[in-house]
């Protein structure tokens, strides 16, 4: 009798080891695989997945496939971590009523701005906070393909800038003035109960004809106070030096641009901000897009550029921290290949641009210990491209699969 139970047990045993994988387990093989920035490529490697993590990933003759498993060729393509966009906007038509649109229509304009770009996580650094946290329920419960959504919600003003007026107008919209630290304190307590992750300030808000509203010391320091009394990163939109000063006495941790109303970054300046621990988004495309859209010829477009670029450039060189942000939602330019472009010209190599969208905005965020890097037990959240970003940068575009938490929300047929 008790050797027909030990009998029993050991061949229950060798089922279990045996099983065929569960339907949530992928493998990507084959690929080319940049675990990290500053990690050596791993040459015909493959990665396995099981419920959401990643379990394995090594040369391709080391891996074992589960049996079962969901298998994705992947000679001739590149894996790397899952891309973060850090500055967009929920504030497109089609996204400005999640609470009545219909999935199909949601993943449509998902695929359009995030996913056909390898995003796996956005933060989206101004928008209707009830409207975007739906969005995040509806994608987290699985009803829609997209990535991981952080929010700050309404912004903090004094008074909008001029360029949304009449967006906010048309749709309706009304994000009331900060007038006061105590408004501000309490703006910061309702987005933090709510489910915010980060608040953000127009330290200068555009008003046209050059001049800019800036905002108040003492309201940009209650509000960062305040964030970060609840572990909430504060974003800053600076428009000029006077907003770049606010920011940095407030202590802000991101300026959400480059500076536009802005004399050339001296060393001196660049010192600052490198002190102040302020990380970047350049946004460089959006400077494209402000000049056609505002008619200005060709040499002041270039211009124009060439002083963004320049910024970039000079905090790029003193080791400033700079995050991958686009202001999609803001702008309607999807496609990412000319802030690559720019940012190369700014002198990053394809390397600090890898780390711009994956290992910097999740430590800079909190999320460090589980994205950003391909490793055993770190979330399944990967971009798979169709060419090198080493020799060519515009490569972090030609994005082939998407994949989120182990499953595909994209992929290029």
């Amino acid at each position: 009798m008790r050797l027909r139970l030990v009998i029993f047990l050991v061949l229950g045993l060798l089922a279990y080891a045996t099983r065929p994988s569960s339907a949530s387990d992928l493998a990507l093989i084959g690929a080319k695989i940049y675990p990290s920035p500053t990690e050596p490529p791993i040459e015909n490697g493959s990665v396995v997945i099981h419920d959401r993590v990643i379990v394995a990933v090594g040369l391709r003759s080391s891996v074992k496939i589960p049996r079962g498993a969901t298998v994705i060729d992947c000679k001739g393509l590149v894996v790397t971590s899952g891309f973060w966009n850090s500055h967009v906007h929920i504030l497109t038509p089609a996204l400005l009523h999640v609470h009545e649109a219909r999935a199909r229509d949601l993943n449509e304009q998902l695929d359009t701005m995030f996913n056909r770009w390898g995003f796996t996580t956005v933060f989206d650094i101004s928008s209707i906070l009830d409207n975007t946290l739906e969005l995040r329920r509806r994608i987290e419960s699985g009803e829609l393909r997209g990535p991981h959504v952080l929010t700050v919600g309404e912004p903090i003003w004094t008074i909008e800038p001029v360029y949304v007026r009449d967006f906010l107008g048309a749709n309706h919209i009304s994000i009331l003035p900060t007038e006061t630290p105590d408004q501000a304190i309490a703006l910061v307590r309702d987005h933090a109960a709510k489910g915010a992750n980060g608040i953000k300030l127009f330290a200068g808000s555009y008003q046209g004809d050059g001049k800019v509203a800036v905002l108040p010391l003492a309201i940009a320091k209650a509000a960062v106070a305040e964030a970060h009394r609840h572990s909430m990163p504060v974003f800053a939109h600076p428009q000029n030096a006077e907003g770049v000063d606010v920011s940095i006495e407030s202590g802000v941790d991101v300026l959400a641009h480059t500076v536009p109303q802005s004399p050339p970054w001296t060393p001196e300046f660049v010192a600052r901000l490198k002190r102040a621990n302020m990380a970047l988004i350049p946004t460089l495309t959006l400077f494209d897009f402000e000049a056609r859209k505002g008619g200005l010829s060709e040499q002041n477009r270039e211009g124009w550029l060439a002083q963004m670029v320049a910024e970039l450039r000079a905090y790029t060189q003193a080791g400033g921290e700079i995050l991958f942000g686009t202001d999609i939602g803001y702008t309607d330019h999807y496609d990412t290949a000319l802030e690559y472009t720019l940012m190369s010209r700014a002198g990053m190599d394809f390397r600090h641009i890898l780390a711009s969208l994956t290992t910097n905005p999740a430590r800079r965020f909190g999320y460090a210990g589980r994205d950003g890097r391909i490793a055993k037990g770190m979330d399944a959240d990967l971009a798979v491209l169709g060419a090198d970003p080493a020799r060519d940068v515009t490569a972090f575009s030609n994005v082939r699969y998407t994949i989120r938490g182990g499953k595909v929300i994209f992929s290029k047929r």
